[in-house]
């Protein structure tokens, strides 16, 4: 009998998007994996059925932060009005706090929270370099779980391990990138082997017994859950919640492909204009140096659209080298200076869109990818 359904495939995607490279070469030469996207025909949940976890092995290149940018940091003044509602700001525990920035956030707000992750790297004496298991005598009211999840290959037990280290009960809140919005938005520069899990809100409600509160949020892109670790239940695929995933999930890239095919051939009829000049007009960018961005210009050089410049907010991306493409990552002060006006900038991100038209004083083309 059947027990999964494959969704979509893609070959030789790097397994880390958020790490960076020192030279064009090693970017190039990164460690890659395929992805094979499958529904369980027994959990109702979606995963990348290739997936190796002895590959993934996270150290200091790693680097995925985006709080540099003041509309995430709204996001994230957001996610803390949810914790303080449900959970109260007393005794909170959050799993896998990366850099810290939102923990930090939290104890300047007043929280009692502490936090785990064996890739911290500050001074944070209230963040622990190790993961929170049993036998460490601490009991929160709340957990937080940002973007974790969905790294775990076997989610429902990581769940399992959380609901036993802290007690077998409080609340938990779960925040993930949300599947049902790649799909509609045939997001494909949003699947990343780094991401093993794709989840929906209604996975959240099979795999809780009682769920406080959720929904969507950061312009629908991630969803969040707040539910009872107590209540924990191992997921059952549902028929009439089955996932609806597009025949013409690759539509955009496609149609992308087409444009720029179109676009070259109409300057090639264009004698009068220099050599010089015609590259000039034929410049790209993409603004977002992050996960989408990596899959975004891997996939499109595969069809031989070229991406010249790749510009990031995040100093610790500026000037090191995308995984797979090799493209150099620059600062807007840098790359504008290279962009001729009008020339087109791909957002990887529309939730920023007007923050970047801001930064690039409105000069050019500017195509947000992840639009209907």
């Amino acid at each position: 009998m059947q027990s999964e359904r494959v969704l979509y495939k893609v070959d030789q995607l790097p397994i880390f998007q958020n790490r960076m490279y020192g030279t064009e070469a090693e970017a190039k030469t990164c460690p890659k994996g395929d992805v094979c996207l499958v529904e369980s025909l027994k959990t109702g949940l979606v995963y990348n059925a290739t997936f190796r976890p002895e590959l993934m092995v996270y150290d200091e290149h790693y680097q995925n932060e985006q709080a540099v940018s003041p509309l995430f940091k709204e996001h994230l003044n957001s996610v803390e009005k949810i914790v303080e509602r449900n959970m109260g700001k007393s005794a909170l525990v959050e799993v896998g706090c990366g850099k810290g920035t939102f923990l930090e956030m939290l104890l300047n707000d007043g929280f009692d929270v502490a936090g785990f992750d064996p890739t911290y790297e500050g001074a944070n004496p209230k963040i622990a370099r190790h993961y929170f298991e049993p036998g460490l005598g601490i009991k929160a009211n709340g957990l937080i779980l940002r973007h974790v999840l969905e790294h775990i290959q076997d989610p429902y037990s990581f769940l399992m391990h959380l609901q036993e280290a802290n007690g077998g009960s409080g609340l938990i809140y779960i925040e993930v990138p949300c599947f049902d919005w790649i799909c509609s938005h045939r997001a494909w520069f949003d699947v990343f082997y780094e991401h093993v899990n794709y989840f929906r809100l209604a996975d959240f409600h099979r795999m809780f017994g009682r769920v406080l509160e959720s929904g969507r949020i950061f312009g629908e892109q991630y969803l969040y859950v707040v539910a009872d670790l107590a209540s924990l239940k191992q997921p059952k695929y549902d028929e009439d919640r089955c996932v609806n995933f597009p025949d013409d999930f690759l539509q955009n890239l496609q149609e992308q492909n087409r444009t720029e095919q179109n676009r070259t051939e109409q300057n090639r009829t264009e004698q009068n204009r220099t050599e010089q000049n015609r590259t000039e007009q034929n410049r790209t960018a993409v603004w977002g140096g992050a996960s989408k961005g990596v899959i975004f210009t891997l996939l499109k050089s595969r069809l031989n659209q070229l991406i010249d410049i790749v510009i990031d907010i995040n100093p610790a991306k500026q000037g090191k080298y995308l995984p797979a493409s090799g493209l150099r990552v620059n600062s807007p002060e840098v790359a504008l200076k290279m962009l001729p006006h009008g020339s087109t900038i791909f957002v990887m991100n529309s939730n920023y869109l007007q923050e970047i038209k801001q930064m690039s004083s409105n000069l050019f083309n500017y195509v947000s990818v992840d639009h209907e």
